[in-house]
């Protein structure tokens, strides 16, 4: 997904930067709304070939961990090759998990329903994350005899070693959003994520082999470039309608290469040498966010700070100022930040750095680290800084409020019960009218007797579940606390809140 996007860079120049790390003011240190994501990726082969039982207990400990981390939701790539980690009516198994594209797991599973199930359980969200055009990574792969390379070959181009629909023709776009439109309507998912492949990073001396099909669809475009875009820009906004239309609290999302355009290539450019979404890639990933046809927007900003052709400092302050008023997270390298100093402080990494930054702008909402394995690992001690200090408290997603801003109603008949399971604090659901004021979360806020109660300190969060109960930590019935309750809908709009003084 990444390393080849990093290489391109690497080689593209050798100039060193220079300039002063700029100080700048830190946001909250603690905000209680805040975007804390990872990717899971399965092309790496990391499930390949492992027993279901196996697997689903590597990956509870993949969430386990990131939930103690303070991650709030899981990009889990579900379609890497015009495949299925699902249960698909459209494509076949994917060869990321039985070894063999076409052939089910044994024992038979769903993994996209099993991580929904077990994300919804540890308060994330699940965002499915799928590549549109790429069907082969590799020429050496061998698809499976349902895969629709095998039905429409003429769909299909071959570049380098890889194999990918035409972005060009209508039957490409008509099947990629069938199948978005398939996990839309099937799974109870959080967003529809897509990555950094749209048209394929470009081999050198090599042209993307659409020749005929500029003949027969490029009418009206004098150049192949803003044809391209074309292409892309129309799956985009069919993407985002079909989603829509089906569940109007489904995201779609996109994480881009981290360069939108070269100062060099257009005056609004960031001061960066590297190749480019717009010029290279073909993805105008502006106009997106601008047309509304994205809801959320991660560059992956993979680069240390002070990186001589595109440097980390830069690139963030670039996307702050250019978030087309959509939602924007930063793409972080858990590898590149722990193996890089501090610039102003070279005795340390450069994560309090790049946080420092991140929280600086209004306009960042958030983080996703790539890869999660990394935070899991704790390269760099990176983990245990998440825990101590980045992420010591819990956070809610930020609030999409284009697509809702209608807070569900409060909770009703809080009260606390003694069970043969111990104290516990009880609460009713909201009524509501329609899917999208429904209550699916409750946080549980938890504060002294004489305290002010701040459901903006996420400090006194004790809990954000899909339960109507929690556990209180009963001790001697002398100290005198004041629960809080809220409840969160899908986009997590959070309730007037309701308080309830206890003895525990």
């Amino acid at each position: 997904m990444r390393i080849k996007s990093i290489l391109c860079l690497c080689l593209l120049s050798l100039m060193v930067a220079g300039g002063v790390f700029a100080q700048v003011q830190t946001g909250s240190a603690y905000p209680k709304r805040e975007f804390r994501a990872a990717w899971i990726q399965s092309v790496n082969g990391q499930f390949r070939g492992m027993s279901t039982e196996k697997l689903k207990q590597n990956l509870i400990g993949q969430l386990n961990s990131l939930q103690k981390a303070g991650i709030n939701a899981i990009i889990f790539q579900v379609r890497p090759e015009a495949d299925a980690l699902y249960a698909s009516r459209l494509e076949p198994w994917s060869r990321f998990l039985t070894g063999v594209q076409g052939k089910a797991p044994e024992p038979y599973w769903d993994p996209m329903q099993f991580m929904i199930d077990e994300c919804h359980k540890r308060g994330m969200e699940f965002h499915a994350w799928i590549n549109p055009y790429r069907t082969k990574t590799t020429l050496k792969s061998e698809l499976a005899p349902n895969h629709v390379y095998n039905i429409h070959p003429e769909w299909f181009v071959t570049y380098g070693d890889q194999l990918y629909f035409d972005p060009a023709l209508p039957e490409s776009r008509r099947h990629i959003c069938m199948v978005v439109s398939d996990i839309v309507s099937r799974y109870d998912v959080d967003a529809i994520h897509m990555d950094d492949y749209f048209y394929p990073y470009p081999i050198k001396g090599k042209d993307f082999p659409d020749d005929a099909s500029f003949a027969r669809f490029g009418g009206g475009f004098s150049n192949k470039g803003d044809w391209r875009r074309s292409n892309v820009n129309v799956l985009i906004k069919k993407l985002h309608e079909t989603i829509r239309e089906i569940k109007p609290w489904v995201k779609f999302g996109v994480s881009p290469f981290g360069i939108y355009r070269n100062e060099s290539s257009d005056p609004l450019g960031s001061k960066t040498k590297g190749l480019q979404n717009y010029d290279d890639l073909y993805a105008d990933v502006l106009l997106w966010a601008r047309e509304g046809w994205i809801d959320y927007n991660i560059p992956q900003i993979y680069w240390h700070i002070g990186h001589p052709v595109a440097d980390y400092e830069t690139l963030v302050k670039w996307w702050a100022k250019n978030t087309e008023n959509r939602p924007l997270f930063i793409g972080q390298s858990v590898m590149n930040t722990v193996q890089n100093a501090d610039p102003k402080n070279p005795s340390i990494n450069q994560l309090p750095r790049k946080m420092a930054l991140q929280r600086a702008y209004q306009t960042i909402g958030g983080s996703c680290q790539w890869p999660a394995s990394a935070v899991i690992e704790n390269a760099g001690k990176y983990r245990d800084a998440l825990i101590a200090e980045y992420h010591k408290y819990p956070a809610l997603p930020p609030v999409f409020d284009f697509m809702d801003n209608e807070a569900p109603g409060k909770v009703r008949k809080m009260k606390p019960i003694w069970t043969e399971d111990g104290y516990i604090l009880f609460w009713t659901a909201p009524k509501y009218k329609e899917e999208m004021n429904r209550a699916v979360q409750y946080v549980v806020y938890r504060f002294d007797d004489k305290e002010k109660v701040n459901i903006d300190d996420p400090s006194h969060i004790v809990a954000i579940t899909r339960d109507n109960f929690y556990k209180l930590p009963y001790e001697d019935g002398k100290t005198k606390y004041r629960y809080v309750v809220t409840a969160l809908d899908r986009l997590h709009n959070e309730s007037k809140s309701v308080g309830k003084k206890i003895k525990l």
